[in-house]
């Protein structure tokens, strides 16, 4: 690990990682690769937008961020609340801007054929997609597993990548853009969005109330700015637990404005056809003067 470059006192440096430039590199060049130049030899490829472009971009470089930055190297050697903030960028962040970001025909290319076709369904499903998250999240963060995870790199490795997969899982009820797998009604999404936000608080909760730092490494590890082991826990509670809600009940209000304007649109549309309805009838071209 090789420093970059100092933004401070010797904790906030820049290190090179070459695994995480590897993946990130990867991601944006077969990512760009394939929506500009596969996408000419595709027949059923439809358009590209810029935002879409930028949307995805933008979360190979919250992964960058969180995998590379300074960040990294405190959630590894000192703080929980750095961890978790690291998490909630993967999760919160990062997941929802890369499925938002790929067009729909790049999923369609993979979903050829009626076994994946309902494979995909399956996962996609908000009560499958709601269960694998909340497992794989409550999974990462016992006390044994976040221990293995910050002795062993390739495991570390592992659970990032698990988390980064199964929050894309997540979000798809609510961002899906694939009409083979369309997301879900807006009820259904608020519904949805209310219990993603209470259940990774109730762990945030035990995190948070614990007696005493239940995480060993971090409660051996030397801490920084004064905060104690305890302290540093209740932090990390917190981000878990407010963090992720604010995003969430951010997409519930959205939800709600937008199944409140379609009713609207479509009350409107009807009182339109009445008022055409009203007219033909005046002019005897409607069925009852027939």
């Amino acid at each position: 690990m090789l420093p970059l470059l100092h933004t401070g006192p010797g904790t906030w440096q820049w290190s090179i990682h070459p695994d995480v430039i590897f993946v990130c590199a990867l991601m944006a060049a077969a990512y760009l690769f394939v929506v500009y130049q596969l996408r000419g030899e595709m027949s059923d490829a439809g358009r590209v937008k810029r935002s879409q472009v930028t949307l995805f971009l933008a979360g190979v470089a919250t992964i960058f961020v969180a995998s590379s930055s300074p960040i990294h190297d405190i959630a590894e050697k000192h703080l929980l609340s750095m961890h978790m903030f690291q998490h909630f960028l993967y999760t919160m962040v990062a997941a929802p801007l890369l499925l938002a970001g790929t067009p729909p025909w790049v999923f369609e290319w993979f979903l050829r054929g009626p076994r994946v076709t309902a494979g995909a369904r399956f996962i996609t499903r908000p009560v499958f997609a709601f269960a694998q998250f909340n497992a794989i999240l409550l999974l990462t963060h016992l006390p044994r597993v976040v221990e293995l995870s910050l002795n062993v790199h390739p495991f570390h490795f592992v659970v990032h990548a698990a988390l980064l997969g199964s929050s894309v899982l997540v979000w798809w009820p609510i961002l899906s853009n694939v009409q083979a797998l369309p997301r879900a009604s807006y009820p259904v999404q608020m519904a949805y969005l209310f219990l993603q936000s209470v259940l990774p608080a109730v762990m945030a909760s035990f995190i948070t109330f614990a007696d005493g730092a239940i995480y060993p490494f971090y409660r051996e590890s030397p801490t920084l700015w004064g905060l104690s082991a305890v302290t540093d826990q209740q932090i990390a509670g917190g981000i878990m637990k407010l963090l992720g809600s604010l995003v969430l009940w951010g997409f519930m209000g959205l939800a709600f404005y937008r199944w409140y304007q379609r009713d609207q649109e479509l009350a409107a549309d009807d009182g339109r056809w009445g008022e055409i309805e009203e007219e033909l009838d005046r002019m005897g071209l409607t069925t009852r003067h027939r």
